[in-house]
């Protein structure tokens, strides 16, 4: 509980002694994370993840209250985030966001960053995605069944990361096309996602698999043809930085960070947010895409990836400690 943490947190500075103390929040832990490392003269290092857009869909409130209640919330971050000595952000785009709501200190887009390497088994066995249904076949036992093109979503199933937009899309898809989707993650869509799926009469191709191990999300990564992420609400989306890792083409919505992480045509497509007509057409492309075509949009991917490697993310969160512990002890430097 928060009268808990507190005191919790003050032991663990008073007995660690700590350089810098880098927070990823300014709530609860987060937000004792300032005020003790400030009383112990501690530089502190913040990096935000939050977007009070990320907060609303779960409010019932008219509309004047839940605008006045994010102003609240932006001011609240403003307030704490900029006591910090540095800030940083996942992407541009949220530093962006930031300056346009208030904030005046100089913010860094540092990349949350994924072990590339984790990765390299998924792409170096030289298969894109599932061949067509129409010429592979999955053997095992004396009936081969052919394999449908797959699209994957992984993350936290809740409002505002609209995965039931990809059920909706996979039901305007031409059932020739035999698209199924697997939707990872938990959360309190999961029940409403398989009740849509069968009110669709799609049940036995949309597959709700809840949380899952490492290795079966590294196997749902390499049996996809390709990742969806239609949240309206990703200041960088780690789901899709694993998927172009997986060397994936990927279809995001046209929101807030998730642009940058795809180059339309080339290693995947945006789409309208909450679109469902132009996320099934993108789907239905993607699906008809001769196999060089989309061999060649999912090594595209590990070009867009690259620049995330965690080994570049630690390198300048190492920069930039050593330069705030600098500061603080030589402030005319």
């Amino acid at each position: 509980m928060p009268w808990e943490t507190k005191p919790e947190l003050s032991r663990l500075l008073d007995s660690l002694q700590p350089d810098v103390v880098h927070t990823q929040a300014h709530f609860v832990i987060g937000r004792y994370a300032f005020s003790e490392a400030s009383r112990r003269g501690i530089p502190v290092v913040a990096t935000n993840h939050f977007m009070p857009d990320n907060v609303r869909p779960y409010l019932r409130a008219p509309k004047t209250l839940l605008d006045g209640g994010t102003a609240v919330a932006w001011w609240d971050l403003r307030r704490k985030f900029q006591s910090a000595d540095f800030i940083t952000v996942p992407t541009q785009l949220a530093a962006d966001l930031l300056t346009q709501n208030g904030f005046s200190s100089p913010i860094r887009a540092v990349s949350c960053g994924i072990d590339l390497e984790r990765f390299a088994h998924l792409r170096d066995d030289g298969s894109a995605h599932p061949e067509p249904a129409s010429d592979r076949t999955v053997s095992g036992s004396d009936d081969e069944a052919s394999s449908p093109p797959r699209v994957l979503f992984v993350g936290r199933l809740s409002s505002e990361k609209h995965a039931a937009d990809i059920v909706e899309a996979v039901a305007k898809t031409d059932p020739a096309l035999g698209l199924e989707a697997d939707i990872v993650g938990g959360g309190d869509q999961e029940e409403p996602l398989k009740e849509l799926a069968a009110e669709l009469g799609i049940a036995d191709r949309i597959h709700v698999m809840g949380k899952i191990s490492d290795k079966e999300l590294m196997d749902a990564y390499q049996r996809c043809t390709f990742f969806c992420m239609p949240s309206t609400a990703e200041l960088q989306s780690i789901a899709t930085l694993e998927a172009l890792a997986s060397r994936k083409p990927v279809v995001l919505a046209d929101a807030v960070a998730l642009p940058h992480l795809v180059r339309d045509g080339v290693n995947g497509f945006l789409f309208p947010p909450r679109d469902i007509e132009e996320l099934a057409a993108r789907f239905t492309h993607i699906c008809e895409l001769p196999d060089g075509e989309l061999d060649t949009m999912a090594r595209a991917s590990l070009d867009v990836v690259a620049k995330h490697d965690i080994e570049y993310t630690l390198d300048t969160f190492e920069s930039i400690y050593a330069g705030v512990i600098a500061d603080r002890l030589d402030p005319a430097a």
